[in-house]
């Protein structure tokens, strides 16, 4: 067999890759080699849905999958964060999130429903799409030579040559693991996660109607819930088929994984740091499904992008943390970034200089987002860090990258070229602003009070996510990116002076110092509390 690109995985990354490859190259040949027999169970056990802005463009407007999306997933109410540990009173606890919907819109999406549709699309599509193979061995191509994927299905063993060869097959890593590139990080953070045939809603753990209807509509459930604690979180994600997802993701240098990685275990702790989730899994502990864990689940990546006509994306690559959830974020980059080097590849064009600068911009953006989560977690359970801490990662998350993707300038080498100090600048900044941020709350009183902290009702806040959609030309885009800098110069000064004036001994220096050569002092009024 030959092809013009093999795709080592059918999940997620690969089928999402295979159909961004087929719309924009209509004559392209592709062939996606499978490990599990489709179609998969709904609820599939797997890692990734809840997804954020860039994965929900991605999904819905890049691939065009908008229709299933509303359709057969769920819309999801956003982000929402409860200061509950040990509590059983939800409606006495802080929490963080939108009364209303935002105007960008994320699923809740439920991977073996996806997958299995987009198997079926892919095929639709004129993708070869063979599942149930096991891949045994992959000979990497000489120079302008094929590779050579051998794999096995059905008792025959068969020889794949292609011109691309992509890595999709999530943790396996087949090429990771031929050419030695795993690359750990110091992100020593476990999970332990399972899924339940019922529906968990948070508002029927109180019978407070003001609180219950708090919200617009009232379906908290919709929402990707966090319980949050010092050194862990809890998510609750709902999913199309009727089933909900709960995992537990904590430091284990203060929540050993011990302590999670079976489920009863799991539900002992959870009768100590959750118990109201304790208490409602326990009446519906005859519909669990699954059950796994997995220890120091983050890691890197040495190389994502050859010359040599080879990729690797997804979690075959890199995963960084589920907390805002950017693994299919990170899909989407790498995918574009693939299919740019392969257009360039079919244009004639060398492309070793591509990956290499592809590459380094992707690990800038790997690198700028772990520093959101790399030795944060004693912030989850500060009730008044945290919401300063949601706030200031979503303008930088949806006022650069968010906007690069969005405005389809992941591989506009001037225009990067041209905000290369915006950028690098913004990046610099959010670095000093999590270390400011670690130091602010070893020192906070982490007063924990009952309000729902509605970031929507900060109008610079809501207009940042409603203009993600806008359609900017060049002059346009470039004035976005300045003005998200100053907003951002503007935010993190606003910070030090409101957290330095509660806590005098607070060394803000390096962020003030990072920000002064570019403005002077922020206007007023900017970060409202908005505590109902």
């Amino acid at each position: 067999m030959k092809t013009d690109v093999a795709i080592l995985g059918g999940g997620l990354a690969g089928l999402t890759l295979a159909l961004q490859l087929r719309q924009r190259f209509p004559d392209l040949s592709i062939v996606v080699l499978e490990r599990h027999r489709h179609p998969v169970p709904e609820a599939a056990h797997k890692v990734g849905e809840s997804s954020v802005e860039i994965a929900a463009h991605y999904f819905d407007t890049v691939l065009g999958l908008k229709d299933h999306l509303s359709s057969r997933q769920l819309k999801k109410f956003g982000f929402r964060f409860f200061s509950s540990e040990g509590r059983r009173d939800i409606d006495a606890v802080q929490e963080i999130g939108v009364r209303k919907y935002l105007s960008t819109p994320t699923y809740q999406i439920d991977r073996g429903i996806f997958e299995n549709f987009l198997g079926v699309r892919a095929l639709e599509a004129g993708v070869r799409f063979i599942d149930g193979v096991s891949v045994r061995d992959v000979d990497l191509g000489v120079d302008d030579g094929a590779h050579t994927v051998r794999y096995e299905r059905g008792g025959a063993t068969v020889e794949l040559d292609a011109r691309w060869l992509v890595d999709a097959s999530g943790r396996a890593g087949i090429l990771k693991r031929k050419l030695g590139l795993a690359l750990e990080n110091d992100h020593d953070v476990n999970s332990a996660w399972f899924r339940i045939g019922a529906r968990i809603d948070v508002n029927e753990w109180s019978s407070n109607v003001s609180w219950r209807e708090r919200c617009d509509p009232p379906d908290r459930w919709l929402s990707t819930n966090h319980l949050v604690g010092e050194g862990y979180w809890v998510w609750l994600i709902p999913l199309a088929s009727g089933s909900h997802s709960v995992g537990i993701v904590a430091d284990g240098r203060i929540h050993p994984l011990r302590r999670i990685n079976s489920f009863e275990r799991a539900m002992e702790w959870l009768r100590e740091f959750q118990p109201l989730l304790a208490d409602d899994i326990e009446s519906k502990r005859d519909l669990l499904q699954d059950f796994a864990f997995l220890k120091h689940f983050s890691y890197g990546c040495r190389k994502l992008f050859s010359g040599s006509r080879w990729a690797i994306t997804g979690e075959a690559g890199v995963f960084l943390d589920p907390f805002y959830s950017p693994g299919g974020d990170f899909i989407a980059i790498s995918n574009t970034y693939i299919t740019e080097l392969i257009a360039r590849d079919r244009a004639g064009q060398p492309v070793a200089a591509y990956a290499r600068i592809y590459e380094q911009f992707f690990m800038s953006f790997y690198d700028s987002t772990m520093s959101l989560y790399r030795d944060q977690y004693r912030i989850f359970g500060d009730p008044e860090v945290l919401p300063i801490k949601v706030i200031w990662d979503y303008t930088y998350y949806w006022g650069v990258l968010c906007q690069l993707f969005f405005q389809h300038r992941l591989t506009d080498l001037p225009m990067l070229s041209s905000l290369r100090d915006e950028l690098q600048g913004s990046m610099a900044l959010n670095s000093a602003m999590q270390d400011f941020m670690r130091t602010w709350s070893a020192q906070s009183m982490r007063r924990n009070r009952p309000a729902l902290l509605d970031q929507g009702r900060l109008a610079w806040f809501a207009e940042l996510n409603r203009g993600l959609r806008d359609s900017l030309d060049d002059a346009a885009f470039e004035a976005r990116i300045r003005d998200t800098t100053r907003q951002l110069d503007e935010l993190a000064r606003e910070i030090v002076i409101m957290a330095c004036a509660e806590n005098p001994g607070l060394d803000a220096s390096a962020v003030l110092g990072l920000i002064e050569v570019r403005t002077g002092a922020a206007p007023a009024g900017m970060l409202v509390e908005s505590a109902a």
